[in-house]
């Protein structure tokens, strides 16, 4: 095995992470820890946290030299360390070291942020409120929960209310059409927890106390990077509700491999009960492109990069086409 690869990598994100995306030739591959396996990626899935942290303002912009982006993976297993025993070469993985269902399309990708911010805080029965439910970590959630047995209620732009609909959402509030808070108050406090993918509208938790039951959740897992959106995270997490700030228990979500977690979403796939919802596939030489298209705001579903599985010969090929 080459002891070099290909990939995508970044120095600046002036002007957008797609404008400085460059291709590094040689990249020296990961060195393999003991405990540790090392996959021949396949696909990736693109996620805003890939270009938010890098493109925030400063100071609290996240870079550095030579970064490679993106997190969620499926592939092959090409090594194993010398103390892992549950995995085989050859074995297709995704995420962080969670066997592959068999018959599952290649570009599923990790969606453990969605089950770390469900799972742990709801039981059968509950009604979830989760606030952007098209997007590539809406879909995932809304099937996540009903999985769990719970009662979704989700928003989404009108263009794609059949879509959450059809992942299982009890029901959805297109925000184009109706005040969301409004419509969240008018049922009461009725909620168990509130999932926010988008971080809009901004006094949603603030004013989450009027839906969310008195020992009710909000995590956050998405939200903008501007300061204004900083300032408002802060504030959630700091400002007591004495203060004028939120009345309910509040998380900022960062999410920790776990292999237990990817596993049963990896047997819900399976079951049929959790599918990938894939808005574009893109092949490796157009990532940048991909990037543009995340950038838009109007994915319905994932945004996924396909590796070709020699990228040498990809490349003698790419430069037998330009002569």
């Amino acid at each position: 095995m080459a002891s070099t690869m290909r990939a995508w990598q970044y120095n600046s994100t002036n002007g957008g992470i797609e404008k400085n995306l460059q291709i590094n030739e040689a990249v020296p591959q990961p060195v393999l820890h003991d405990e540790q396996i090392l996959v021949q990626v396949h696909a990736m899935a693109i996620n805003p946290v890939d270009h938010k942290v890098t493109e925030g303002p400063m100071p609290l912009r996240l870079v550095g030299s030579d970064i490679t982006p993106g997190a969620d993976f499926c592939g092959k297993v090409a090594k194993v360390g010398k103390k892992v025993d549950e995995y085989q070469i050859g074995e297709f993985v995704f995420g962080a070291k969670a066997a592959q269902p068999e018959n599952t399309a290649e570009s599923h990708a990790n969606p453990i942020t969605r089950y770390q911010a469900i799972a742990p805080n709801v039981k059968s029965g509950d009604k979830v409120f989760i606030n952007g439910g098209s997007g590539g970590t809406g879909v995932y959630g809304i099937q996540i929960a009903k999985a769990l047995g719970c009662h979704v209620t989700t928003t989404c732009s009108t263009p794609n209310v059949d879509l959450c609909k059809s992942l299982g959402a009890d029901e959805v509030i297109d925000y184009k059409t109706s005040d969301v808070i409004e419509t969240l108050s008018s049922k009461g406090q009725t909620y168990t927890l509130v999932v926010d993918n988008i971080g809009t509208p901004p006094n949603l938790y603030k004013a989450a106390s009027a839906f969310l039951t008195p020992a009710g959740k909000f995590v956050q897992i998405g939200a903008g990077m501007s300061v204004a959106s900083i300032k408002n995270v802060g504030s959630n997490m700091l400002l007591p509700g004495f203060l004028g700030g939120g009345k309910n228990s509040y998380q900022l979500l960062m999410a920790k491999p776990s292999s237990d977690a990817l596993s049963q979403i990896g047997a819900w796939m399976k079951e049929g009960k959790v599918k990938a919802v894939v808005d574009e596939v893109f092949e490796w030489e157009d990532a940048p492109k991909a990037f543009e298209k995340l950038k838009t705001g109007r994915a319905r579903g994932k945004i996924v990069v396909r590796v070709p599985l020699d990228l040498d010969k990809a490349k003698e090929k790419a430069e037998g086409e330009d002569a």
